[in-house]
């Protein structure tokens, strides 16, 4: 086995691996809160007195996150590997986005676990930097689409949607995984873009963003699944 067809099994391998991760932590999340019940019309109040009393369900469940965010970005990288011989320069350019994407996305995810749990607690003990600590809560509502903490979050998944936009035509190849991958992922891709220029000119409400944004979000599921197959099958091929 030489050396670049050890470096695509590696690659292949590190897909197919994230792929399987990331469907665990995507069932995992369901047993993990995120946030208080009903946060988006709670009272800020009650919202501070559940972040103290769930703090380690809340840590965790955004742990989980951190560790699914990490997981699609790797099997999204492992796509544009398999896409570098067809178009190296969209390959290049898609390996950059994804980058991107994953420092527009921890950084909101760190804050969960780091900053939130701390100014709750600091806002209900009434201490010194209580005020600011309960400003800030209000800024960094996990759950209002249009707050500061969300609007890293939707940056993320714009830039996933480019990411899409890039490897659709590339990926799309004589397997069926790549073909349901790149067809999936273009909707995706492009549905997505459509949607922020609706926002942007007022054809989706702020109240309606997290229906729409996050329901088309659920088709990178079906990309994961069906790189999972691609992956192992390149791997095979890789090792042969």
């Amino acid at each position: 086995m030489n050396n670049h067809i050890s470096l695509d099994y590696q690659v292949n391998r590190l897909g197919f691996w994230c792929a399987v991760i990331a469907l665990v932590t995507g069932v995992i999340s369901m047993a993990l809160p995120l946030d208080a019940p009903e946060a988006y019309n709670a009272e800020h109040a009650d919202r501070i007195a559940w972040l103290n009393a769930n703090r380690g369900a809340f840590i965790a469940g955004w742990v989980n996150q951190i560790i699914a965010m990490f997981t699609l970005s790797g099997v999204l990288f492992a796509i544009a590997w398999q896409i570098r011989d067809k178009n190296p320069l969209r390959a290049l350019i898609a390996a950059m986005v994804i980058l991107m994407s994953v420092v527009a996305f921890i950084i909101p995810k760190f804050m969960a676990i780091w900053t939130i749990p701390l100014l709750a607690e600091t806002a209900a003990s009434g201490s010194m930097g209580a005020e600011m600590s309960d400003s800030l809560l209000l800024l960094l509502n996990v759950s209002i689409p249009f707050s500061l903490y969300t609007s890293f979050d939707y940056l993320g998944f714009w830039l996933y949607g480019v990411f899409a936009v890039l490897v659709m035509v590339p990926l799309y190849s004589d397997s069926t995984s790549s073909r349901v991958s790149a067809v999936v992922l273009g909707a995706f891709g492009v549905i997505y873009q459509v949607m922020l220029v609706a926002l942007l000119v007022g054809a989706i409400g702020a109240t309606e963003i997290n229906s729409y944004f996050l329901g088309v979000s659920v088709l990178l599921l079906i990309v994961i699944i069906a790189m999972a197959f691609n992956f192992k099958a390149a791997m095979a091929g890789a090792a042969g």
